[in-house]
């Protein structure tokens, strides 16, 4: 190995232990572009490694190569790739289906592709134990039950019932992990498995890892959540374009990283309050002292307004009497758990779930009895990123014909090339990718491809759910002062859903939290960070990882 792909040394490993798995000069190729260079680590028993890096670095790459995942059309070599000192180079297929399961978990970043549409949870989490351990019928209930319950899924005996269409974004990646994790492997393998989820699940889900990796459980960690690494980690490997350019203990490379690089990352860990919230004139937001529904001095008339907004799946209230109103230019936050209802809030406002009660009206028109030729007029207004990304594009189209095609008509093709690059440009993407599919993009290169997609209708409102949460620090800092000056230069407002709270206060003027389906407070950001009134906002917020936090 180079001098900087060489694995950690023997003091930055726990003492005198065996490694689990062995990585040296892995190499992963597709045609003539080498995609992950030169890299190796190893991982103890009880010992978390974690990746960090840009969205596109090889994070995934290489959590994929070790599993013999990385593709049909990968090119993938290794000097040695060993699992409990068992050579893994060159085995078959069969062989790699027996390991993974029951000798390696793996938590991939996209939960919707990752889950079968057409199978109940419940029975996709029941493959390993059926599989691999031969358990009866009510052996594999117990142990899907229990893992369930390990990851913080509420109602797990309904749940394990409901396919993955019917949960949740931060639900379905609590499946995920459920499944990797029911067997106890000796190594779990987790691309970002924190990504969807809000604070209190998320510290859940970290401290089942911990309990993990605290019964002798090797763990992989792929992150873009510095905060999260610092809570588990032992040691950080930093990967850029493909290769390892520093490593170290976590509170070593946390606290006093090396290179340029990790400085900029680690600096845009933690992300400031948004200075402006509640204070600027012309900014849509509301003086601290008023409701925060209440209009904003001088402030012109809702371009968006809910009143008594409820809509229900069978029995369960999904959306219970929430109110509020958006007004031109400013940025309301809907923060809460995943499957309080945030996600179903965004659908329903947009007329794309119908609402059981209550009323939703944009630029002062009711929603509902308008007719079809005027919703279509009003849709073109209105933007929206999805938090599916992997299921919002078609697989057939390139980046630039997904852009493209949401650009106002009557542009000649010289012209909508030149606002494809400029969009690529303002999230953060190369040119070069203007022609690859969405498949063959990362997350967060998917995300921010999302992102461009709202902004090339030109609208006045976007809703934005979970815009950022699959992108690196670096470029989630980028996007959010993307969206910042973007709102200053065009009066744009946003209904911006997220599960992540610095997120939510970087940005948001006005916060909507939301539990089990009711808003349960709201107000200025300032005021409902620094002084919350309820019990559960004030919970999200002692569960919120920080760096500074991890390391006081």
């Amino acid at each position: 190995m180079t001098a900087a792909s060489a694995g950690p040394t023997a003091e930055t490993r726990p003492e005198a232990s065996v490694p689990l798995l062995s990585v040296e000069g892995l190499r992963v190729a597709f045609g003539d572009r080498e995609v992950v260079s030169e890299v190796g680590f190893s991982i103890a028993a009880g010992e978390c490694v974690a990746i960090v890096g840009e969205s596109g670095s090889g994070k995934s790459v290489t959590a994929r190569a070790l599993l013999g995942l990385a593709g049909a059309n990968a090119r993938v070599t290794t000097a040695r790739l060993e699992l409990d000192g068992r050579d893994l180079r060159g085995i078959s297929e069969r062989r790699w289906r027996t390991i993974r399961g029951d000798r390696v978990g793996l938590v991939l970043q996209d939960a919707l592709v990752s889950l079968d549409p057409l199978r109940p949870i419940g029975r996709e989490i029941a493959d390993a134990p059926r599989l691999h351990r031969r358990l009866p019928p009510a052996a594999r209930a117990a142990a899907v039950q229990d893992a369930l319950e390990r990851v913080g899924m509420p109602d797990p005996g309904t749940r394990a019932t409901q396919r993955s269409g019917e949960l949740s974004g931060g639900l379905r990646q609590r499946a995920l992990i459920a499944s990797a994790i029911v067997l106890d492997p000796p190594l779990v393998i987790a691309d970002e498995p924190t990504t969807a989820l809000d604070a209190s699940v998320q510290r859940r889900v970290l401290d089942e890892l911990a309990r993990l990796k605290g019964n002798g459980t090797g763990v992989l960690l792929i992150s873009h959540d510095l905060a999260v690494v610092a809570g588990i980690a032992d040691r950080v490997l930093v990967m850029r374009d493909g290769r390892i350019v520093e490593h170290g203990t976590a509170r070593d490379l946390l606290t006093a990283p090396r290179t340029a690089y990790a400085r900029e990352l680690v600096a845009a860990a933690d992300l400031a309050p948004r200075a402006t919230a509640g204070t600027t004139p012309g900014s849509g937001a509301s003086d601290p002292g008023a409701s925060p529904d209440a209009p904003p001095v001088a402030a012109a008339p809702p371009v968006l307004a809910a009143t008594g907004v409820s809509k229900a799946f069978g029995d369960r209230l999904a959306v219970d009497d929430v109110a509020f109103a958006l007004r031109a230019g400013e940025t309301l936050g809907v923060v809460g758990e995943s499957g309080s209802g945030k996600t179903t809030l965004a659908r329903a406002v947009l007329g794309l779930t119908a609402v059981d009660a209550g009323s939703v009206t944009w630029f002062g028109r009711p929603w509902e009895g308008t007719g079809d030729r005027e919703r279509r007029a009003l849709r073109r207004r209105i933007g929206l990123v999805a938090q599916d990304t992997a299921s919002s594009f078609d697989p057939r189209w390139s980046v630039a014909r997904t852009i493209a095609d949401a650009l106002p008509p009557g542009i000649d093709a010289a012209e909508r090339e030149r606002r494809v690059g400029e969009l690529l440009a303002d999230v953060g993407l190369a040119g070069h990718l203007a022609p690859r599919a969405p498949a063959t993009l990362s997350g967060g290169q998917r995300q921010r491809v999302a992102i461009a997609r709202a902004l090339a209708a030109e609208p006045e409102v976007l809703v934005l759910d979970e815009p950022v949460s699959a992108l690196d620090v670096t470029v989630q800092a980028r996007v959010l002062d993307l969206l910042g000056r973007l709102q200053r230069e065009h009066g744009l407002a946003y209904l911006f859903i997220s599960h992540d709270l610095g997120v939510a206060r970087h940005l948001a003027d006005r916060v909507l939290v939301m539990h089990d389906g009711r808003a349960v407070e709201s107000g200025p950001a300032a005021a409902v960070f620094d002084t919350p009134s309820d019990p559960y906002t004030r919970r999200l917020l002692a569960d919120r990882p920080t760096l500074a936090a991890a390391y006081r």
